[in-house]
Order: structure tokens, then C-alpha cells, then sequence
């Protein structure tokens, strides 16, 4: 088990979604040299740029986060920006660490490089079966690369580079930009701007019959750390909750937590996305002891508490309370 106390951690992303709540945890643990490098300053496509934030801070430990996502629409938009900037990133990234003497190096990939009709439960054996669901092939397939490039590093050059395969996150300080967000901000956000506005309805993406499984972010936090504590395979390893559900099902949930009671309009010319989505998780257990914490019910009304003050344009004494349809 490495003591984070002693080591000097780079994390990408680290101002990110993921990575605040990481770079949170690794505190908790006593970590004091914890780099968190900024677009800005470092541009991670770059490899000079790369190299200059190695030699600077010069990390014993790697913790990957940095990524360009967004939900079904911006996939579709930018299938050639999420497929380039994710696998460059990544890639450079792992050869100057592995140049540098990096001594582990963390990656996260995404439940999007499975295949598009993967049996359930996702198990981590089937992540070669098939091509990608369409609509995100291109951002899955370039964080399936990591996975390549460190199971042949390991096997080359004896680095230690590990690959996590979180499922959808969520929770306080996620995007709720809807043009970028994933579904539940955008559920959170839509439904939250109706009531307000007293809309009748709301329109949703699909038909509501695809199921996914989330994971609270401070969950997926927690298992980033415990694996850079204590897994050390070649092998990848799922990190999710267990718990699948209908997108349909989901937008009841939110309703509830919202307090919306208009209408939920489908619209079936847009796209489903992968018709299922659910993780075996029993690796992650296994291998470093992680298990979700958070119902998905109490992620979600944490996750509106959350919007309902800190949206944009909103100060905390004038945001509403949340409301409850009665059951």
C-alpha cells in the first residue's frame, strides 16, 4: 500500500468535476504535494508543455483526469476534438512520465469504450467484444488507448500504470451546461427552469427505455484514491454503484427531487445512446476495497441542493426550496 502522505501527486484535471473532490480525498489522506496543473499555464496537447510541468514538479505519482467530455449532443458535434485531445493528452502524457521515472501512473478511461450491445452486468472481460455505441465511439476509443499503451508499458518497461472504467458521475459542481452536460444536470436543470417558469412541459432526448448506472462524485473520488493507494494490475477495473435505471425511471426521480409536476415530452428523433448500461463491480471491491456509499436518490437531492445555490445569476437567499412531489 503507498503512504500519499510521502509522495508528490500530479493530478490533471484536478480543478475539474472529478478531480476537486480527488485532490479532497488525497488531503484527507495527508497528501502535501499535490500539483494541479492549469490549461492556461500547461497545455496537456502539448508535449513541451508536458515536459516543462514533469521537470517542475517533478511527481512521483501521475492521477490522470484531465479530459474533454460532454454528453450525447457534444459527442456527436465534436467526435474529432474528443477522440484527438483525449488520446493525445494521455498518451504524451504517460511516455514523459514513464521517460521522468514516474513511479505509478493513474488513468481513467469511461463505461464508453464498452461495447455497444455488452451483455449485463459490464464485466471488465468485455470490454474488447465489440465496437463502441456509435454516438461517443471516438472519446471512448481514444481513453481505450491508455489502457493499451499502459498494459504495454507494464509489459516492456515494468511502469506501473493502472486503468479505471468509471461509469457516469454526478453530483455538486458538475456542468449544468446544456449544451455540454450530461443527463442528469440536464434533467436537474430542466425541470428545475419549468417549474420556475411555469412551463407545462419539459422535452427529453430518446424514449426513456435506455438504463445507466451513476456514481456519486464523491464516491468516484474516493475510489480513485483507494486504487493509487492500493492496486497495482495490469488489468482494468469498473467503478460504479450496481444500480441500473431507465432514463425514464431516472426522470421520475428528479421530478420528485425538483418538485416539477408538468408533463415529460420524448423526443424520439433524437438519439437513445447505448440501449443498457450497468457495471459489474466486484473487481473494484476485490482488488482495493471500494464500494458506492450513495443511493442514487440521495446523490440526486444533494446534487439539486447543490444547483438551487449555486447556479449562475442566483444568490443563496433567493434560491428556492426543494420541493417534494408527494408519493
Amino acid at each position: 500500500m503507498i503512504d500519499l502522505s510521502k509522495k508528490r501527486v500530479l493530478v490533471t484535471g484536478g480543478s475539474g468535476f472529478l478531480g476537486g473532490f480527488v485532490v479532497e480525498r488525497l488531503k484527507v489522506r495527508g497528501c502535501r504535494e499535490i500539483t494541479v496543473p492549469r490549461s492556461e499555464k500547461f497545455d496537456l496537447r502539448e508535449k513541451a508543455q508536458i515536459e516543462r510541468l514533469v521537470h517542475e514538479c517533478r511527481p512521483q505519482i501521475v492521477i490522470h483526469l484531465a479530459a474533454v467530455v460532454g454528453g450525447i449532443g457534444a459527442n456527436l458535434r465534436s467526435p474529432g476534438r474528443f477522440f484527438h485531445d483525449n488520446a493525445v493528452m494521455g498518451i504524451q502524457l504517460m511516455e514523459v512520465s514513464r521517460l521522468k521515472g514516474v513511479e505509478k501512473f493513474v488513468t481513467t478511461g469511461t463505461i464508453c469504450s464498452y461495447p455497444k450491445l455488452t451483455p449485463i452486468p459490464f464485466r471488465e472481460e468485455s470490454l474488447w467484444n465489440g465496437y463502441p455505441e456509435e454516438t461517443n465511439a471516438p472519446y471512448g476509443l481514444a481513453k481505450k488507448m491508455l489502457l493499451v499503451q499502459a498494459q504495454a508499458y507494464r509489459q516492456q518497461y515494468g511502469f506501473n500504470g493502472i486503468h479505471l472504467l468509471p461509469v457516469n458521475l454526478f453530483g455538486p459542481r458538475d456542468s449544468f451546461d446544456l449544451e455540454m452536460c450530461h443527463v442528469i444536470p440536464a434533467l436537474i436543470r430542466k425541470c428545475i427552469e419549468a417549474k420556475e417558469q411555469g412551463r407545462g412541459e419539459i422535452v427529453l432526448w430518446g424514449d426513456g427505455t435506455p438504463t445507466r448506472e451513476f456514481l456519486f462524485v464523491e464516491d468516484a473520488a474516493e475510489a480513485v484514491v483507494l486504487a493509487t493507494e492500493r492496486y497495482n494490475g495490469a488489468e482494468p477495473v469498473n467503478l460504479g454503484s450496481g444500480e441500473e435505471i431507465s432514463i425514464g425511471e431516472l426522470a421520475k426521480l428528479i421530478e420528485d427531487a425538483t418538485g416539477y409536476t408538468g408533463k415529460i415530452l420524448w423526443d424520439h428523433s433524437r438519439p437513445n445512446g447505448q440501449p443498457r448500461r450497468c457495471l459489474d463491480t466486484s473487481r473494484a471491491r476485490e482488488l482495493f476495497g471500494f464500494q458506492a456509499r450513495h443511493p442514487l436518490r440521495e446523490g440526486i437531492e444533494k446534487t439539486v441542493a447543490w444547483y438551487l445555490v449555486n447556479r449562475p445569476g442566483l444568490s443563496a437567499s433567493s434560491s428556492p426550496a426543494v420541493g417534494r412531489k408527494a408519493v
